[in-house]
């Protein structure tokens, strides 16, 4: 398990460029899977037969994409301005690396240095006008042969374990939920099942929807990371949840209302079984479950999630035992499944 989410945290992915990672997970279920296609949107959508048969009576589904940036223009001295994919704290961003493009255009976001700013300025958050991706150039021809317009950029961040049984990585979300879905298609299942590795949902939760669309499960199990916020500045009923307390199970969310029946049985699962788990103490973020429940007559959802730290930056944290532990605890979910 471990192994299989440092690979995938270490490939290129932002929304809507999601081919690395895709490309990486057909490769490793294909030789277990019963039927395997990618969708016009770009999501990779998995069949297995387990030993009961179901049909598309159940849905598991996690998300390729990662947030990044888009190269908007070039300066006439070869600087690179951008703006978003996704969800990103520009505060984060100073001084980052990232690569350009299908290229790998090796970059740096830069920013006048503090030497030259006021004391006013100092005070201050960047605006995003104000930051640029610097890739070397020494004018705007020269950056301009490298790179275009639409360009996707990718943060770069080393994977290191670290500390107390924890994990640093860029997008651990949601690349934790794809590597439980890869361990889980390497196994016999008790049931049939459909995998969804969906696109774009750090913009709108667009691959899941259209996904769902098509495969119309009854059932779906999304499984994710989010938001940990376990951190000294913020008063403890804000703490949304925290690493190494085991997976997350989701009522609530910004986007959805989960399937009651569902939560109960995920949380008898972990109890019965002898699982940490936990549930979020202050409601944020949104899932693919917002998309998928609102499909056609309306399917129910339940999910599974990891705490990560610092979530939608180049470096994010979660426990390795969390990740685990949620392979645990989805394994049990379709075994109960299969009996029901």
């Amino acid at each position: 398990m471990l192994e299989t989410l440092k690979t995938l945290c270490s490939l290129s992915g932002v929304s809507s460029r999601e081919d690395q990672v895709r490309d990486y997970i057909r490769r490793r279920v294909e030789p277990h899977a019963d039927q395997v296609r990618t969708d016009a949107l770009g999501n990779l959508i998995v069949f297995k037969r387990g030993a009961r048969a179901a049909g598309n009576r159940l849905m598991l589904c996690a998300h390729m994409d990662e947030v990044g940036l888009i190269v908007k223009s070039v300066t006439d001295e070869g600087y690179l301005k951008f703006g978003y994919v996704g969800g990103i704290d520009r505060r984060v961003l100073l001084g980052k690396r990232v690569t350009v493009g299908e290229r790998a255009v090796p970059g740096v976001i830069g920013l006048k240095a503090i030497h030259l700013t006021t004391p006013e300025e100092r005070k201050k958050v960047p605006k995003l006008t104000d930051l640029y991706i610097d890739i070397g150039a020494k004018d705007q021809a020269e950056a301009l042969a490298q790179v275009e317009l639409g360009d996707i950029c990718t943060f770069v961040s080393d994977t290191v374990e670290f500390g107390s049984g924890m994990l640093k990585a860029k997008a651990i979300d949601d690349r934790v939920g794809c590597a439980v879905m890869v361990k889980l298609l390497e196994e016999e299942l008790p049931m049939d099942c459909t995998f969804v590795f969906s696109v774009m949902e750090e913009v709108g939760t667009r691959g899941a929807f259209a996904a769902a669309f098509s495969v119309t499960p009854e059932t779906a199990l999304v499984l994710e990371g989010t938001t940990a916020a376990d951190l000294p500045a913020l008063e403890p009923d804000r703490q949304v949840c925290w690493p190494g307390k085991g997976p997350v199970l989701s009522w609530m969310d910004g986007g959805a209302i989960y399937d009651r029946g569902l939560f109960e049985l995920l949380r008898e699962l972990a109890q019965q079984n002898g699982l940490p788990w936990q549930i979020k103490h202050y409601l944020s973020g949104g899932t693919d479950a917002k998309a998928i429940q609102r499909t056609k007559a309306g399917v129910r959802v339940a999910g599974i999630s990891a705490a990560v730290r610092y979530l939608h930056a180049p470096s994010s944290v979660c426990s390795i035992s969390d990740a685990e532990q949620m392979l645990t605890l989805a394994r049990l979910f379709i075994r109960a499944m299969a009996e029901r």
